[in-house]
Protein backbone atom coordinates (compact mmCIF):
# COMPACT_ATOMS: atom_id res chain seq x y z
CA UNK A 1 0.00 0.00 0.00
CA UNK A 2 1.44 3.39 -1.00
CA UNK A 3 2.01 6.10 1.60
CA UNK A 4 -0.80 8.66 1.82
CA UNK A 5 -0.46 12.11 0.30
CA UNK A 6 -0.44 14.85 2.94
CA UNK A 7 -1.03 18.59 3.05
CA UNK A 8 0.57 20.21 6.11
CA UNK A 9 -0.94 23.59 7.01
CA UNK A 10 1.66 25.72 8.78
CA UNK A 11 5.45 25.93 8.47
CA UNK A 12 6.46 26.75 12.01
CA UNK A 13 8.80 24.36 13.80
CA UNK A 14 6.03 21.80 14.39
CA UNK A 15 4.58 21.85 10.86
CA UNK A 16 8.04 21.81 9.30
CA UNK A 17 9.14 18.87 11.45
CA UNK A 18 5.95 16.97 10.56
CA UNK A 19 6.62 17.61 6.86
CA UNK A 20 10.18 16.35 7.25
CA UNK A 21 9.13 13.16 9.07
CA UNK A 22 6.21 12.40 6.76
CA UNK A 23 8.19 13.01 3.57
CA UNK A 24 11.06 10.95 4.98
CA UNK A 25 8.58 8.09 5.49
CA UNK A 26 7.63 8.22 1.81
CA UNK A 27 4.51 10.41 1.89
CA UNK A 28 4.01 12.94 -0.91
CA UNK A 29 3.89 16.19 1.14
CA UNK A 30 2.83 19.76 0.37
CA UNK A 31 3.34 22.47 3.01
CA UNK A 32 1.17 25.59 2.95
CA UNK A 33 2.33 28.63 4.94
CA UNK A 34 0.40 31.91 5.07
CA UNK A 35 3.49 34.11 5.43
CA UNK A 36 6.98 32.59 5.57
CA UNK A 37 8.44 29.62 7.47
CA UNK A 38 8.61 30.33 11.19
CA UNK A 39 6.59 33.53 10.94
CA UNK A 40 4.19 32.75 13.79
CA UNK A 41 4.83 31.49 17.31
CA UNK A 42 8.13 29.93 16.22
CA UNK A 43 9.63 33.24 15.12
CA UNK A 44 8.49 34.99 18.31
CA UNK A 45 9.88 32.34 20.68
CA UNK A 46 13.03 31.78 22.72
CA UNK A 47 14.17 28.53 21.13
CA UNK A 48 14.85 26.94 24.51
CA UNK A 49 15.02 23.16 24.07
CA UNK A 50 14.04 22.10 27.56
CA UNK A 51 12.94 19.00 29.43
CA UNK A 52 9.79 19.90 31.39
CA UNK A 53 8.15 17.96 34.20
CA UNK A 54 4.70 19.52 34.42
CA UNK A 55 3.24 16.03 33.96
CA UNK A 56 4.42 12.55 33.06
CA UNK A 57 3.22 13.06 29.48
CA UNK A 58 4.96 16.42 29.15
CA UNK A 59 8.18 14.95 30.50
CA UNK A 60 7.96 11.98 28.12
CA UNK A 61 7.47 14.17 25.04
CA UNK A 62 10.06 16.80 25.93
CA UNK A 63 12.78 14.36 27.00
CA UNK A 64 12.25 12.20 23.91
CA UNK A 65 12.35 15.29 21.71
CA UNK A 66 15.61 16.46 23.29
CA UNK A 67 17.16 13.12 22.41
CA UNK A 68 15.94 13.48 18.81
CA UNK A 69 17.39 16.99 18.64
CA UNK A 70 20.73 15.74 19.97
CA UNK A 71 20.84 12.97 17.35
CA UNK A 72 20.74 15.60 14.60
CA UNK A 73 22.93 18.26 16.20
CA UNK A 74 25.98 17.36 14.09
CA UNK A 75 24.05 18.33 10.95
CA UNK A 76 22.81 21.72 12.18
CA UNK A 77 23.76 24.64 9.92
CA UNK A 78 25.57 27.60 11.48
CA UNK A 79 22.45 29.77 11.50
CA UNK A 80 20.81 27.40 13.98
CA UNK A 81 23.07 29.01 16.62
CA UNK A 82 22.98 25.77 18.60
CA UNK A 83 24.23 26.30 22.14
CA UNK A 84 24.45 23.52 24.73
CA UNK A 85 24.17 25.89 27.67
CA UNK A 86 21.90 23.76 29.86
CA UNK A 87 19.25 25.13 32.20
CA UNK A 88 19.44 26.33 35.79
CA UNK A 89 16.14 26.08 37.68
CA UNK A 90 16.82 28.61 40.42
CA UNK A 91 15.58 28.24 44.01
CA UNK A 92 15.03 31.45 45.94
CA UNK A 93 14.87 29.87 49.41
CA UNK A 94 15.04 26.60 51.33
CA UNK A 95 11.39 25.79 50.62
CA UNK A 96 12.15 25.96 46.89
CA UNK A 97 15.33 23.92 47.42
CA UNK A 98 13.14 21.09 48.71
CA UNK A 99 11.33 21.29 45.38
CA UNK A 100 14.69 21.24 43.56
CA UNK A 101 15.57 17.98 45.29
CA UNK A 102 12.18 16.47 44.38
CA UNK A 103 12.65 17.61 40.81
CA UNK A 104 16.14 16.09 40.69
CA UNK A 105 14.79 12.75 41.95
CA UNK A 106 12.02 12.83 39.34
CA UNK A 107 14.54 13.40 36.54
CA UNK A 108 16.96 10.77 37.83
CA UNK A 109 14.24 8.12 38.13
CA UNK A 110 13.49 8.63 34.42
CA UNK A 111 17.08 8.61 33.22
CA UNK A 112 17.50 12.35 32.70
CA UNK A 113 20.76 13.90 33.91
CA UNK A 114 20.36 16.65 36.50
CA UNK A 115 22.55 18.06 39.26
CA UNK A 116 21.60 19.82 42.50
CA UNK A 117 23.67 22.97 43.12
CA UNK A 118 23.93 24.39 46.61
CA UNK A 119 24.26 28.10 47.35
CA UNK A 120 28.03 28.21 46.72
CA UNK A 121 27.90 26.07 43.57
CA UNK A 122 25.17 28.28 42.11
CA UNK A 123 27.24 31.37 42.85
CA UNK A 124 30.16 29.82 41.00
CA UNK A 125 28.00 28.73 38.07
CA UNK A 126 26.29 32.12 37.61
CA UNK A 127 27.99 34.89 39.61
CA UNK A 128 25.67 37.61 38.24
CA UNK A 129 22.63 36.14 39.93
CA UNK A 130 21.69 37.96 43.14
CA UNK A 131 23.33 36.90 46.36
CA UNK A 132 21.37 34.81 48.82
CA UNK A 133 19.70 32.41 46.41
CA UNK A 134 19.45 28.95 47.95
CA UNK A 135 20.64 26.88 44.97
CA UNK A 136 19.42 25.41 41.70
CA UNK A 137 18.88 22.33 39.60
CA UNK A 138 21.21 22.17 36.61
CA UNK A 139 19.95 20.20 33.59
CA UNK A 140 23.00 19.99 31.31
CA UNK A 141 21.29 18.41 28.29
CA UNK A 142 19.02 21.40 27.61
CA UNK A 143 20.10 23.64 24.75
CA UNK A 144 19.21 26.74 22.73
CA UNK A 145 18.60 27.14 18.99
CA UNK A 146 17.49 30.04 16.79
CA UNK A 147 13.83 29.16 16.13
CA UNK A 148 13.30 30.41 12.55
CA UNK A 149 16.43 28.52 11.48
CA UNK A 150 15.03 25.39 13.15
CA UNK A 151 11.91 25.62 10.97
CA UNK A 152 14.09 26.07 7.87
CA UNK A 153 16.23 23.11 8.92
CA UNK A 154 13.22 20.78 8.98
CA UNK A 155 11.83 22.19 5.74
CA UNK A 156 15.16 21.65 4.01
CA UNK A 157 14.97 18.02 5.11
CA UNK A 158 11.41 17.74 3.82
CA UNK A 159 12.43 19.17 0.45
CA UNK A 160 15.28 16.67 0.19
CA UNK A 161 12.62 13.97 0.52
CA UNK A 162 10.55 15.54 -2.26
CA UNK A 163 8.15 17.79 -0.34
CA UNK A 164 6.85 21.02 -1.86
CA UNK A 165 6.70 24.16 0.27
CA UNK A 166 4.34 26.96 -0.75
CA UNK A 167 4.85 30.18 1.21
CA UNK A 168 2.48 33.16 1.11
CA UNK A 169 -0.54 30.85 0.83
CA UNK A 170 -3.22 31.75 3.35
CA UNK A 171 -5.52 28.83 4.04
CA UNK A 172 -9.15 29.88 4.33
CA UNK A 173 -10.68 26.58 5.45
CA UNK A 174 -9.78 22.94 5.86
CA UNK A 175 -11.68 19.70 6.01
CA UNK A 176 -10.96 15.98 5.78
CA UNK A 177 -8.63 15.55 2.84
CA UNK A 178 -9.01 19.06 1.47
CA UNK A 179 -7.84 22.63 1.95
CA UNK A 180 -9.35 25.88 0.63
CA UNK A 181 -6.47 28.13 -0.42
CA UNK A 182 -6.57 31.17 -2.73
CA UNK A 183 -10.17 30.41 -3.63
CA UNK A 184 -9.65 26.81 -4.72
CA UNK A 185 -9.81 23.45 -3.00
CA UNK A 186 -6.62 21.38 -2.85
CA UNK A 187 -6.98 17.68 -2.12
CA UNK A 188 -4.84 15.00 -0.45
CA UNK A 189 -5.44 11.80 1.46
CA UNK A 190 -4.71 13.58 4.76
CA UNK A 191 -4.56 17.18 5.97
CA UNK A 192 -2.45 18.02 9.03
CA UNK A 193 -3.48 21.18 10.88
CA UNK A 194 -0.21 22.56 12.27
CA UNK A 195 -1.34 26.19 12.19
CA UNK A 196 -0.35 27.03 15.77
CA UNK A 197 -2.53 29.62 17.45
CA UNK A 198 -4.61 29.81 14.26
CA UNK A 199 -5.51 26.11 14.39
CA UNK A 200 -8.93 26.63 15.96
CA UNK A 201 -9.92 29.18 13.30
CA UNK A 202 -9.44 26.49 10.69
CA UNK A 203 -11.05 23.71 12.74
CA UNK A 204 -13.72 25.16 15.04
CA UNK A 205 -13.95 23.13 18.20
CA UNK A 206 -10.24 22.55 18.63
CA UNK A 207 -9.35 23.52 22.22
CA UNK A 208 -6.54 25.91 21.23
CA UNK A 209 -6.41 29.58 22.24
CA UNK A 210 -3.75 32.25 21.59
CA UNK A 211 -1.73 33.11 24.68
CA UNK A 212 0.17 36.35 24.28
CA UNK A 213 3.73 36.73 25.55
CA UNK A 214 6.42 39.42 25.54
CA UNK A 215 10.15 39.06 24.97
CA UNK A 216 12.94 41.63 25.17
CA UNK A 217 16.36 41.26 23.54
CA UNK A 218 19.48 43.16 24.58
CA UNK A 219 22.61 44.35 22.85
CA UNK A 220 25.62 42.01 22.84
CA UNK A 221 27.22 41.26 26.22
CA UNK A 222 29.30 38.09 25.70
CA UNK A 223 29.82 36.07 28.87
CA UNK A 224 27.21 37.90 30.95
CA UNK A 225 25.32 34.65 31.45
CA UNK A 226 26.37 31.02 30.92
CA UNK A 227 23.10 29.09 31.31
CA UNK A 228 19.44 29.57 30.54
CA UNK A 229 18.22 30.64 33.98
CA UNK A 230 14.61 30.10 35.04
CA UNK A 231 12.82 30.47 38.35
CA UNK A 232 11.10 27.41 39.78
CA UNK A 233 7.77 29.23 39.67
CA UNK A 234 7.91 29.35 35.87
CA UNK A 235 6.06 26.06 35.50
CA UNK A 236 3.15 27.34 37.58
CA UNK A 237 2.98 30.47 35.42
CA UNK A 238 3.12 28.43 32.22
CA UNK A 239 0.49 25.87 33.20
CA UNK A 240 -2.19 28.14 34.71
CA UNK A 241 -4.42 29.21 31.81
CA UNK A 242 -5.87 32.26 33.58
CA UNK A 243 -5.13 35.96 33.87
CA UNK A 244 -1.76 37.66 33.55
CA UNK A 245 1.49 36.21 34.84
CA UNK A 246 5.23 36.83 34.66
CA UNK A 247 8.23 34.67 35.53
CA UNK A 248 12.00 35.04 35.47
CA UNK A 249 13.43 33.38 32.36
CA UNK A 250 16.60 34.72 30.72
CA UNK A 251 18.57 33.14 27.91
CA UNK A 252 22.12 33.77 26.68
CA UNK A 253 22.26 33.79 22.88
CA UNK A 254 25.24 32.61 20.88
CA UNK A 255 25.46 36.20 19.55
CA UNK A 256 26.21 37.48 23.07
CA UNK A 257 22.72 38.94 23.42
CA UNK A 258 20.29 38.13 26.22
CA UNK A 259 16.66 37.21 25.61
CA UNK A 260 14.48 38.21 28.56
CA UNK A 261 11.07 36.70 29.37
CA UNK A 262 8.50 35.79 30.17
CA UNK A 263 4.90 36.98 30.34
CA UNK A 264 1.54 35.37 29.61
CA UNK A 265 -1.94 36.80 29.10
CA UNK A 266 -5.20 35.78 27.44
CA UNK A 267 -6.27 38.75 25.28
CA UNK A 268 -6.89 37.12 21.92
CA UNK A 269 -4.71 38.32 19.05
CA UNK A 270 -4.09 41.83 20.43
CA UNK A 271 -0.63 42.71 19.01
CA UNK A 272 -0.02 45.76 21.19
CA UNK A 273 2.77 45.76 23.77
CA UNK A 274 1.32 45.72 27.27
CA UNK A 275 3.78 48.14 28.85
CA UNK A 276 2.73 47.58 32.50
CA UNK A 277 2.97 43.81 32.12
CA UNK A 278 6.28 44.05 30.26
CA UNK A 279 7.56 46.29 33.05
CA UNK A 280 6.56 43.66 35.62
CA UNK A 281 8.38 41.02 33.59
CA UNK A 282 11.58 43.08 33.46
CA UNK A 283 11.45 43.93 37.16
CA UNK A 284 11.01 40.23 37.92
CA UNK A 285 14.09 39.44 35.84
CA UNK A 286 16.09 42.21 37.50
CA UNK A 287 15.19 40.86 40.94
CA UNK A 288 17.22 37.76 40.05
CA UNK A 289 19.83 39.47 37.82
CA UNK A 290 20.60 42.84 39.44
CA UNK A 291 22.93 43.86 36.60
CA UNK A 292 20.25 43.50 33.96
CA UNK A 293 18.89 47.09 34.11
CA UNK A 294 22.34 48.40 33.11
CA UNK A 295 22.17 46.55 29.78
CA UNK A 296 20.82 48.15 26.63
CA UNK A 297 17.58 46.68 25.31
CA UNK A 298 17.23 46.68 21.53
CA UNK A 299 13.71 45.44 20.88
CA UNK A 300 10.51 44.21 22.49
CA UNK A 301 7.96 42.03 20.70
CA UNK A 302 4.95 39.86 21.34
CA UNK A 303 3.98 36.41 20.11
CA UNK A 304 0.93 34.18 20.44
CA UNK A 305 1.49 30.75 21.90
CA UNK A 306 -1.11 28.09 20.97
CA UNK A 307 -2.34 26.98 24.40
CA UNK A 308 -4.64 24.16 25.52
CA UNK A 309 -6.55 23.87 28.83
CA UNK A 310 -4.42 20.93 30.06
CA UNK A 311 -1.05 22.27 28.85
CA UNK A 312 -0.49 19.34 26.49
CA UNK A 313 -0.48 19.53 22.68
CA UNK A 314 -2.98 17.96 20.32
CA UNK A 315 -1.26 15.30 18.24
CA UNK A 316 -3.27 12.79 16.26
CA UNK A 317 -6.45 12.28 14.29
CA UNK A 318 -9.33 14.72 14.70
CA UNK A 319 -11.47 12.86 12.18
CA UNK A 320 -10.60 10.56 9.25
CA UNK A 321 -8.59 12.56 6.74
CA UNK A 322 -7.96 15.44 9.18
CA UNK A 323 -5.13 15.32 11.71
CA UNK A 324 -3.79 17.85 14.20
CA UNK A 325 -0.34 18.86 15.46
CA UNK A 326 -1.03 22.02 17.46
CA UNK A 327 -1.47 23.44 20.95
CA UNK A 328 2.15 23.22 22.09
CA UNK A 329 2.09 26.59 23.91
CA UNK A 330 5.72 27.50 24.67
CA UNK A 331 7.14 24.07 23.82
CA UNK A 332 6.61 23.88 20.06
CA UNK A 333 10.27 24.22 19.16
CA UNK A 334 11.32 21.83 21.93
CA UNK A 335 8.83 19.13 21.00
CA UNK A 336 8.80 19.54 17.21
CA UNK A 337 10.81 16.37 16.43
CA UNK A 338 8.95 14.23 18.97
CA UNK A 339 5.58 15.52 17.78
CA UNK A 340 6.54 14.79 14.17
CA UNK A 341 7.62 11.23 14.92
CA UNK A 342 4.52 10.57 17.04
CA UNK A 343 2.15 11.90 14.37
CA UNK A 344 3.95 10.05 11.56
CA UNK A 345 3.87 6.74 13.44
CA UNK A 346 0.17 7.09 14.19
CA UNK A 347 -0.75 8.20 10.69
CA UNK A 348 1.14 5.29 9.11
CA UNK A 349 -0.21 2.72 11.56
CA UNK A 350 3.10 2.15 13.35
CA UNK A 351 3.42 1.73 17.10
CA UNK A 352 5.02 4.89 18.54
CA UNK A 353 7.69 4.61 21.26
CA UNK A 354 5.52 6.52 23.75
CA UNK A 355 1.88 6.49 24.82
CA UNK A 356 -0.10 8.74 22.43
CA UNK A 357 -3.27 8.85 24.55
CA UNK A 358 -2.41 12.02 26.57
CA UNK A 359 -2.07 13.95 23.29
CA UNK A 360 -5.23 12.67 21.56
CA UNK A 361 -6.98 15.77 20.14
CA UNK A 362 -10.36 14.29 21.13
CA UNK A 363 -9.50 13.74 24.81
CA UNK A 364 -11.58 15.28 27.57
CA UNK A 365 -10.39 18.74 28.54
CA UNK A 366 -10.77 20.79 31.72
CA UNK A 367 -12.79 23.98 31.40
CA UNK A 368 -10.91 27.28 31.24
CA UNK A 369 -11.85 30.94 31.62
Amino acid sequence: MSAPSVIVVGAGAVGAACADALAGAGCPVTVLESAFPGAGATGASMGHLVVMDGSEAQFALTSWSLRLWAERAASFPADMEDEGCGTLWVAADEEEMAHVRRKAAFYAARGEKAEVLDRAALREAEPRLREGLAGALRVPGDRVVYPPAAARFFLDGARRHGAEVWAGQRVEAIGPGRVLCAGRWLEADVVVNAAGADASRLVPGLPVVPRKGHLVITDRYPGFLRHQVVELGYLKSANALTGESVAFNVQPRKTGQLLVGSSRELVGFDPRINSPLCGRMLRRAASYLPGLPRLRALRTWVGFRPATPDSLPLVGMWEPGLWVAAGHEGLGVTTAPGTARLLTDLLLGRTPPMDPAPFDPRRAMPAHD
